[in-house]
């Protein structure tokens, strides 16, 4: 399998290489970026780039405005830096298309380890074929794909780990605490708001199986597929 290409865009030359190098020493090829406005001219002249992974704070044009233009046309999954825990820009960037977010200081280990399970989701990296069923819903962890009476359901990638944490946990109930943790690993710092977000949308992309996740209230949520 050709090496995996992975954009890394920051403004400061010391955060690229540290990134860089632990992506690396994992074997994958990494392009480097100090500012918006290069991330988007060597995005779009290669077209192989599998992941990025993206500061906010950059001069000429901000990460946001970078996953605004990207989004328009392409799924590609995208990891966000940003030196800011404010909560309205960790759901702005989620409602732009963000994939996870991740507040510096962060650890490079787990940093790389979130862009092995994106890649393994977008089945960028290998992973044996498995899948899940619940009720009408059919999940392809392979090929990251979820189907409903044979119909593909459009999720991004976070709705996919969501969706996948309810149907491994069928029948319990689950706080929101306990999502956040188990989903969006302990380097989110986040509220129920980040939880009630992804439910509400999770739940229109099912339609009429959107009744599959329940309110528990006083609690959070709980999955229960009805035959």
């Amino acid at each position: 399998m050709e090496k995996v290409k992975i954009l890394v865009v920051d403004d400061e030359s010391r955060m690229r290489k540290l990134v860089s190098d632990f992506l690396v020493k994992k074997n994958f090829v990494v392009l480097e970026a100090g500012d918006g406005e290069e991330a988007l001219d060597i995005f779009y002249k290669d077209k192989e780039i599998a992941l990025l992974i993206l500061d906010v704070m950059m001069p000429k044009m901000s990460g946001w405005e970078v996953c605004r233009e990207i989004r328009k046309t392409s799924k590609v999954p995208i990891i966000m830096l940003t030196a800011k825990s404010d909560e309205s820009d960790e759901l702005m960037g989620f409602d732009l298309g963000v994939d996870e977010y991740i507040t510096k200081p962060f650890s490079p280990k787990i940093l790389v380890a979130r862009v092995e399970a994106i890649l393994r989701r977008s089945n960028k990296i290998g992973e044996a074929a498995e899948l899940k069923i619940a009720g009408k819903i059919v999940m392809d962890k392979t090929a990251h794909e979820v189907k409903i009476d044979g119909n593909p359901v459009d999720l991004s990638f976070k709705e996919f780990e969501l969706l996948e944490y309810f149907m491994d946990n069928q029948g319990i109930a689950l706080s929101r605490e306990k999502i956040l943790n188990s989903v969006w690993n302990y380097d989110y710092f986040g509220d129920a708001r980040t939880i009630d977000t992804h439910v509400k949308k999770l739940r229109s992309k099912l339609g009429s199986y959107g009744g599959y996740i329940k309110t528990v209230w006083g609690i959070g949520y709980k999955f229960e597929a009805e035959e």
